[in-house]
């Protein structure tokens, strides 16, 4: 079997993503200085939301479920694989076409149904003008996405883990030269981000050119391959986006509150920096690692494989989500607090923060445990159970936010995300031994949680000491970088002498074996 090296792969991804979500955070601090939550950043988000929506599904959902592991398949066993990496890019990009075209012209219903507590104020027109200059994004990003997916199956993962960074050096760039130049912030933002879109598709397609997969646009053919792909593609649109439109339902009832659409924008990305690192990474060299394995009918090594990421997750998010549940004011007042953003808006980015920061484990269990399905081209299943999340989830955020107002979203999603971890737990057991977690990982999870819950108190006591600080603007940097670290300390130390993990193993992980 042509190896893919899990744990160096997992690393590479997580760099880059690690690299991409502080960027990330960097830009939403930019944005919450000179743009603030309201009306613009309102409109914003939910013109932003469209395309990742729908990148969402018809790339990084739909290709990661259906044509990765069908193209690791046929690359394993030489089967044409440029042949039918062509066919789906032909495909896709027909596909991309049509959506963009009705979008833009049904923009107006597209906010609406997205956001319709705009209807009736400014931010439904800024929406619908933002949405038809970033939409056409989608083009570029999933197109992106798919030449990413074939660069993962062939394990060269650092030119499309990289291309993320593109879109926040540029928005980050073209923000800062527009408030030194005196123009306007907002404008800036919005028409780069598709020139950012076009420099990731040139990044990832030069890349796979390098990889010798060498791609040309041609006329889509509907092959049997591509409609098998079909069949496995559009459960797995669904099941793959289902945090998507959890938070498109989450936007829905905060549209009904002012500056809420902002506020939780901006507390998911802060939740989403450990997210993206952990889950994103692990699922991306996850899904053809156990692609190939199963070709190979390498079982053990699949458990070995799976066992190892769960437990590789768990030891990041646990502690992670401790962390945003007990001091998320200090990181949130001290990461966006500043020109337009205010104290109140701080504490209710907080609030929020410490919700997601609940089910930050489910989501990344999500990415652990999904692919042991879209392996076996078993879109099916999560399809399912993305639907019973999905109902779940708006149930409690329309039944609640009468009661307890915008946090309702929030609520709802942690919800649903451990309904999705409980559902596809039950549903790997009749996938075999393959499916089942290994000995040692189930000895460490507790250790893991009881080293988690020591440093929790280790936070919430420095916390109580350093609290003044917090207060000092010359003063709250250092404040919460000591906070944290010595979180991070008390973790190490505490999951050492508890047995959750040994930092060789790390030391190991990162040394780099040829290939």
């Amino acid at each position: 079997m042509k190896p893919i090296r899990l744990m160096s792969g997992i690393l590479t991804v997580g760099f880059w993503t690690l690299a991409s979500r502080v960027l990330g955070v960097g830009r939403e601090i930019i944005i919450l200085a000179l743009i603030g939550p309201g009306p613009l950043l309102d409109a914003f988000v939910a013109a932003f939301r469209l395309p990742n929506m729908f990148r969402r599904f018809f790339a990084e959902g739909a290709f990661n479920a259906a044509f990765v592991p069908m193209f690791s398949k046929k690359y394993e066993g030489d089967e044409d694989p440029v042949k039918f990496a062509r066919d789906a890019m032909n495909g896709l990009g027909l596909v991309l076409l049509l959506i963009s075209g009705v979008a833009l012209v049904f923009m107006p219903a597209l906010v609406y149904a997205t956001a319709s507590g705009f209807a009736g104020s400014e931010r439904f027109d800024l929406t619908v003008g933002f949405g038809r200059v970033v939409f056409p994004y989608i083009f570029f990003i999933s197109l992106a996405a798919l030449f990413s997916g074939v660069l993962n199956a062939t394990g060269r993962f650092a030119a499309a883990a990289a291309a993320p960074v593109l879109l926040n050096i540029f928005v980050i760039a073209a923000m800062l030269a527009a408030h030194y130049a005196g123009g306007d912030v907002i404008t800036a933002l919005i028409w780069t981000i598709p020139v950012a879109g076009v420099a990731q598709l040139a990044l990832t397609w030069f890349a796979a050119e390098q990889a010798g997969i060498r791609l040309r646009p041609g006329r889509p053919r509907l092959t049997p391959d591509m409609r098998r792909l079909v069949r496995i593609a559009v459960p797995a649109a669904l099941a793959g986006g289902v945090m998507q439109i959890n938070l498109l339902v989450g936007q829905q009832v905060a549209s009904n509150f002012d500056k809420a659409v902002g506020w939780l924008y901006a507390a998911d990305r802060l939740y989403q920096l450990p997210l993206g690192v952990v889950g994103i990474a692990v699922g991306i060299v996850l899904l053809p690692d156990l692609s190939r394995r199963l070709r190979a009918k390498d079982d053990s090594g699949g458990r070995e494989a799976l066992s190892r990421a769960g437990e590789l997750c768990l030891v990041l998010t646990i502690p992670c989500a401790v962390a945003l549940v007990v001091v998320p004011l200090p990181m949130v007042s001290v990461l966006f607090e500043r020109g337009a953003t205010g104290p109140d808006d701080s504490a209710a980015i907080a609030l929020a923060v410490a919700f997601y920061g609940l089910g930050l484990p489910a989501f990344v269990m999500q990415k652990v445990l999904q692919p042991l399905f879209f392996a076996r081209e078993d879109t099916r299943t999560p399809f399912r159970y993305a639907v019973w999340s999905m109902v779940a989830n708006a149930a409690i955020a329309i039944g609640l936010a009468p009661v307890i107002g915008w946090i309702a979203p929030a609520i709802a999603t942690t919800v649903a995300g451990w309904l999705m971890v409980v559902l596809l737990l039950a549903g790997r057991r009749r996938l075999g031994e393959v499916a089942r977690f290994d000995a040692r990982f189930r000895r460490r999870v507790w250790r893991i949680c009881a080293a988690s819950a020591i440093m929790g108190s280790t936070l919430w006591g420095t916390l109580i000491l350093l609290g003044p600080l917090f207060g000092m603007t010359g003063l709250r940097y250092l404040a919460l970088l000591v906070l944290l670290g010595v979180g991070a300390a008390s973790y190490a130390a505490a999951g050492q002498a508890l047995g959750a993990f040994r930092l060789s193993e790390l030391r190991n992980a990162l040394r780099r074996k040829p290939r």
